[in-house]
């Protein structure tokens, strides 16, 4: 096994690898900018190195200062987490050019799947159903008008190189089409630093259906069941949950099989999430293939028991998958709400500052992914997810029971976070009944920051 692995991120997704590293009797690198230097990953890490100044592009995206820190370090491997440089192709072959493993599939195929037009194509070529739209990238706006005429309105243009919603833009009719082309262009061009688009027809108000897939280096390939992300504001998740309740067993086992089918057809290995809309008739579409962690990894993790990190720290190290499909059960259901800080009544206006006091919830079926503890003062310059609370249950009644009690019990006095709103949702009757998708937060907003519109039970 990996003697040394360097951590290449920061937070709480950080402090997860480290854990699974501890348990694996694995050494552990932090790298911290002079921002993180009191990070809770900082101080859990077997050893920690500076990497650069508080700005993302000189630490956490500054490739030469992680890699010269894992050599300097000996390390064997590198973990990128999530985010920051996990899905980034030429820091994938630096490593390989220093003999560092890293900890995800290969360059070639996260230049594949992180292109979507090209991912698109390659799920065509594999049978795996998608949007119909633009097969590869666009070749100008003229050719936009024309495949949306083909696919009819509304459309959705979406960046190749894109994703977390950046580089996206809805078009209602052929009026709207040109200025949300050239809006998502600029905005891809500038987030991206590449302006190729595709288009597809827009699903309206879908479910988001993602699975968990685990492909090892021998050709074994496993999915680890769904899970449910409709809950989500401007195409960022904020609830997870699985099972899905709308699924049947049938259905599974249909969007399973395209999950692996979809893994197989790029050539992928480690961990990865294949990612679905899903209408109103059971019609399933593939969107996008995420080549790392998920945020929302936990909620698969504790429906089948398996640590995603362990394994994908496993297959880097060359060993073969010690599970097949039929030994993957779905145990329960749990789901997972994002503590961010974030002001809802603000319009999730970030914020941050000192915790003067901090409790996190506990007791049966909890677990806390954070990078909090008391007295931290949380930073402006990185993404505002403070805490991910999961939780497990035998029904998906008592998992909203659970969680509801879970948000009560956390504290977090210096900052404001997005947990009254998440507690909020969870009164919602069409919540509570499944009767969401990705358009639930858009239309009962105002519902769910008025607590009158709740009705007394939720049986």
């Amino acid at each position: 096994m990996f003697r040394r692995i360097l951590i290449a991120n920061r937070g709480e997704i950080a402090v997860r690898i480290i854990r699974a590293c501890i348990e694996m009797n694995i050494e552990t690198v932090a790298v911290y900018s002079t921002a993180d230097k009191e990070c809770l990953h900082v101080k859990l890490a077997t050893q920690a190195v500076c990497i650069g100044p508080a700005k993302a592009a000189d630490s956490y995206l500054n490739m030469k200062s992680i890699l010269t820190a894992a050599v300097e370090t000996n390390c064997d491997a590198i973990h990128p987490g999530f985010g920051f440089l996990s899905e980034n192709s030429e820091f994938a072959r630096l490593c390989e050019e220093c003999n560092i493993k890293f900890i995800g599939p290969k360059a070639d195929v996260i230049d594949a799947m992180g292109n979507k037009a090209m991912a698109k194509t390659m799920m065509r070529n594999g049978n795996v159903p998608v949007v119909p739209g633009s097969i590869g990238a666009l070749k100008d706006y003229a050719e936009a008008e024309k495949i949306a005429d083909e696919v009819g309105y509304p459309v959705l243009l979406k960046a190749s190189a894109g994703g977390g919603g950046r580089g996206m833009r809805r078009a209602e009719s052929k009026e709207q089409l040109e200025s949300a082309y050239e809006e998502a262009k600029a905005e891809a061009r500038a987030c991206f630093g590449n302006d190729e688009m595709y288009l597809e027809k827009l699903i309206i108000n879908p479910r988001h259906i993602e699975f968990q897939i685990l492909a090892d280096e021998f050709g074994n390939v496993v999915h680890l069941g769904e899970r449910d992300c409709s809950i989500q504001r401007k195409n960022q998740k904020l609830i997870e949950e699985s099972p899905c309740m709308l699924l049947s067993e049938e259905l599974r086992t249909k969007m399973g099989d395209a999950a692996v089918s979809a893994a197989k057809a790029s050539g992928y290995t480690n961990a990865g999430t294949v990612e679905f809309v899903l209408d109103e008739k059971e019609n399933f579409y593939f969107i996008e293939m995420n080549t790392r962690i998920q945020v929302e990894h936990g909620v698969t993790e504790m429906v089948t028991g398996i640590d995603l990190v362990k394994e994908q720290i496993r297959i880097a190290f060359h060993q073969p998958l010690t599970f097949t499909q039929d030994d993957v059960h779905l145990n329960g259901h749990a789901m997972e709400c994002r503590i961010n800080a974030e002001d809802p009544a603000k319009g999730f206006l970030p914020n941050s500052g000192k915790i003067a006091f901090l409790n996190l919830p506990g007791g049966p079926g909890v677990r806390v992914d954070t990078l909090l503890y008391n007295g931290y003062e949380t930073s402006p310059f990185y993404d505002s997810m403070m805490a991910k609370i999961i939780v497990h249950a035998p029904t998906r009644l008592e998992m909203i029971r659970k969680m509801r009690r879970a948000l009560m019990e956390l504290s977090t006095e210096g900052i404001t976070t997005t947990s009254d709103f998440d507690y909020l949702i969870l009164f919602h009757p069409d919540f509570i009944k499944g009767k969401f998708n990705v358009g639930f937060i858009e239309e009962h907003m105002e519902e769910i920051l008025t607590w009158d519109a709740f009705g007394e039970g939720d049986e």
